[in-house]
């Protein structure tokens, strides 16, 4: 399981929740991956309104965690749920 984080370049929300979000997971060993919205199409009409979005999983798949600014106590349950997954 992973965290993806939805952004687009000069993005100033986008640029703190992953700087917030990286130190986190690295530590729960939980890969981030950073999807730029304005080069998927898709993803850009789904949620270009909401960047920056951090899901649990896939976008559409995981679960939407929070959107414009970060929810420590989301993404705190997302990990562990993460976590005891990977038990």
């Amino acid at each position: 399981m992973k965290l993806t984080l939805l952004t687009r370049a000069y993005c100033g929300l986008c640029a703190e929740m992953e700087a917030a979000v990286r130190p986190q997971a690295v530590a729960a060993g939980v890969p981030v991956v950073v999807l730029d919205v304005d080069a998927d199409p898709a993803l850009e009409a789904a949620w270009g309104d909401l960047v920056p979005v951090l899901f649990a999983g896939e976008p559409g798949r995981g679960g939407e965690i929070c959107h414009y600014r970060l929810d420590r106590a989301g993404l705190e349950a997302a990990l562990a749920r993460i976590r005891r997954q990977g038990d």
